[in-house]
């Protein structure tokens, strides 16, 4: 065979090598980020939500820049591909996922194309530099592609994912620009560049990478380097142009408003007072993203599965051997000196923030993912190499290494990288699918139960004067008025009010304050969340069915998969939404520092007063409503116990036919030894009597016990734990 003939066979192996190594990446990318991908996750994380919220601002022709309301602030590619994704596909799940899993898809092979860029055509004269193009290339790829965090994280809809994606293709035409000294690739390399802050907040340090690998070509500083200055400054000139022409409307943005610059950075920033001795928490930051190349990873659950390492056993030995090498050769060899740069700088937005009692954020260290990932393939090409050069001798070793036999050798590394690409994508693809989506975990981190209501909400062509109320027992501030993910779904022309009920207290106020914000309120819906999906306080929201049935007329009630929906008519507004009138002044003193100054009983509209004889009360009992019991407190200063109480039933032989317990919390809610001593604190209570109540008289009694020890506390003087509150009679009556 003459030397043209080996030629084209080589070509044409190197051909099919790379055919084949992309056919791999295309089956992965479809597996795990596209398959199922309208309902898998089958909701809006709040993290992500915002940025489906600015879409719809912009379709209305809201545009910006800056997007600094919600979510800490959003940047504008995420916001402007969720609004063209949307304006095609409508207010879907598939709609808001799918631009991040086109960009996590154009990242596996943007990086792909990178890693051959760097690598497969640095040497002219060495025939063995395409194979080591495409062994490092296709494994940083394909090990990218089968991450079980760039799984999560390309399926969540999280803007993040933009950042790798922009910086792998701007240094792929800088590369490329630069060495072929092309300005029209130069200019859309300052494209790319220009548009990474408009990415995420970890871009804010990409131009340091650009900056320190320029200068890294100028060293040693001596007589040439102010030719190597001449000679580049067309070049740089063109790119740094571009990329600021791009940048300038952001940058001018921020210089007007500063404050936006800084306006999520500074709640997790390492040197803000409210953090800590920053020296430490910098070491222990460095010391825990060590930590996921290979022994523990990111733990929120919302980001990885089970805590996994970013990489496992085999993939972080060759990344530190990677890393190794390129410490060892970055003076001479750029592509290995702008890996190493890469890493260290795109790891700095990590290791410089920190969330109280979180371990790393994997999110953050997005931007050094393309670095990490190729990494490895630097680290299986070396150790292919030393091999080679060690066993020579050795002839069937030494053909697959890159000998006698290159076209043969091309398509050992396409099988090489397949396998291994297939294997650690057959892991992901149990790991995510069949051991995490599905489980309850999995539905509490995507907000399930929003995407829920609002496909009910939808299917429901409301009239006008509805509103609907959504109650949330949470303690989350991002939840205290708003759910982005509900709001981008929800699409019925009837207002859906979100209101925090951490407690029952002050939800009345809250309530009414909606509904006379609305010019006409005919009726309204109320979602009864399912608490052992959600979790939260039940009392809150059933607090708020008693105050829509009080001041309405319950109508009907439907119920789903994750909540109820109760219906209401009639409801007024002429009065003042107080549960209450006033409290009946039994004082109680305890022996354990805690007293009862007063309480109020009633159901629905109907509060019993004492000077009208609690026992002459004639009540027909309407199970579908719960009574309430209002009671006031005041603890002793230095109160340490945290209190609970346990409301009994008891009929006319003494016998208990019903008990219900609480823990006594205020609207904070802090429990009794977090109380400020002699204020007055008020706590409600819903008390649902067993349908099955026959019609009598009964005594209503209340216990006060300590919640860890269960030690009931005695009033002072009677030396009686039991205090009876209210005599009733239940029933018809002659």
């Amino acid at each position: 065979m003459n030397q043209s003939e080996s030629g084209n066979l080589k070509r044409s192996h190197l051909r099919l090598a790379t055919v084949g190594i992309v056919l791999v990446l295309i089956l992965a990318v479809v597996a795990l980020r596209f398959y199922r991908l309208s309902a898998v996750p089958p909701g809006i994380q709040n993290d992500e939500g915002p940025d489906g919220v600015y879409a719809l601002e912009v379709l209305q022709g809201k545009h910006a820049v800056f997007f600094p309301d919600w979510g800490s602030g959003r940047e504008a590619v995420g916001v402007y591909a969720n609004a063209l994704s949307t304006a095609l596909l409508g207010r879907t799940l598939l709609a808001f996922h799918l631009p991040i899993a086109l960009a996590s898809a154009a990242t596996v092979f943007s990086v792909f194309w990178l890693g051959q860029v760097l690598f497969g055509k640095e040497e002219k004269s060495s025939g063995s530099t395409h194979l080591r193009g495409l062994l490092i290339s296709g494994i940083g790829a394909g090990l990218l592609a089968v991450s079980i965090g760039q799984t999560f994280q390309s399926r969540a809809g999280l803007r993040a994912v933009y950042l790798p994606l922009f910086l792998s293709l701007s240094l792929a035409l800088l590369w490329l620009g630069w060495r072929r000294r092309n300005l029209w690739v130069l200019a859309l390399a300052g494209i790319c560049v220009g548009l990474l802050p408009y990415t995420y907040n970890a871009a804010r340090f990409a131009p340091f990478l650009f900056l320190f690998f320029g200068l890294s070509f100028l060293l040693p500083f001596d007589s040439s380097t102010r030719d190597k200055v001449r000679h580049a400054a067309v070049p740089a000139t063109v790119f740094l142009g571009m990329a600021a022409l791009i940048a300038a409307p952001l940058l001018i943005y921020f210089a007007v408003n500063p404050e936006d610059f800084f306006i999520r950075s500074k709640g997790v920033w390492l040197f803000s007072e409210s953090q800590g001795n920053a020296l430490v928490l910098f070491v222990k930051n460095v010391w825990d993203y060590l930590l996921v190349f290979g022994i523990q990873g990111d733990r929120l659950h919302r980001y990885n599965f089970a805590g996994q390492p970013m990489l496992n056993a085999l993939e972080a030995t060759f990344f530190w051997i990677g890393v190794g090498v390129t410490v060892w050769k970055w003076r001479w060899k750029p592509a290995y000196r702008l890996l190493l740069l890469w890493l260290i700088i795109l790891l700095l937005p990590a290791m410089l923030t920190r969330d109280a009692g979180h371990g790393p954020n994997s999110l953050r260290m997005i931007g050094a993912t393309p670095a990490i990932y190729l990494l490895i393939g630097v680290g299986l090409w070396e150790v292919c190499w030393f091999l080679r050069e060690r066993f020579k001798a050795l002839p069937r070793l030494y053909s697959p290494l890159l000998g006698k036999r290159e076209a043969n050798a091309a398509v050992a590394v396409m099988v090489v990288v397949s396998a291994w690409v297939l294997t650690q994508g057959v892991f992901t693809y149990r790991a995510f699918f069949h051991k995490w989506a599905g489980t309850p975990e999995f539905y509490t981190a995507y907000h399930t139960e929003w995407t829920d209501a609002a496909r009910a909400l939808n299917a429901h062509k409301s009239e006008a004067g509805t509103v609907y109320l959504l109650p949330y027992p949470t303690h989350n501030e991002h939840f205290q008025s708003a759910h982005f993910g509900f709001e981008y779904l929800y699409q019925e022309a009837a207002p859906a009010y979100i209101i925090a009920a951490t407690t029952p207290h002050n939800l009345a106020q809250k309530i009414e304050a909606k509904l006379k914000a609305e010019k006409s309120v005919t009726t309204v819906k109320l979602v009864d969340w399912n608490n052992d999906i959600v979790g939260g306080d039940a009392d809150a929201e059933s607090h708020a069915v008693s105050l829509l049935a009080k001041f309405g007329s319950h109508w009907a009630s439907e119920e789903f998969s994750s909540f109820r929906v109760h219906t209401f008519t009639d409801v007024s507004l002429e009065h003042p939404w107080i549960l209450y009138e006033r409290l009946e002044p039994l004082t109680v003193h305890y022996d354990g520092g805690i007293s009862l100054i007063g309480f109020a009983l009633g159901q629905g509209m109907v509060q019993l007063f004492s000077d009208q004889q609690f026992s002459d009360q004639h009540f027909n009992m309407d199970h579908d409503r719960s009574w309430w019991l209002a009671m006031q407190w005041q603890t002793a200063p230095g109160l340490e116990v945290s209190y609970s109480i346990s409301l009994r039933l008891h009929d006319t032989e003494g016998s208990k036919v019903n008990q219900q317990d609480a823990v006594l919390e205020d609207s904070t809610p802090l429990p009794t030894n977090g109380w400020q001593a002699d204020e007055p604190v008020d706590t409600l209570h819903l008390l649902d009597f067993p349908p099955e109540l026959p019609p009598g008289e009964y005594e209503l009694r209340l216990v006060v016990y300590d919640f860890e020890t269960l030690q009931p506390t005695v009033e002072l003087g009677v030396w009686e734990a039991e205090k009876t509150l209210a005599k009733l009679r239940v029933g018809e009556f002659e």
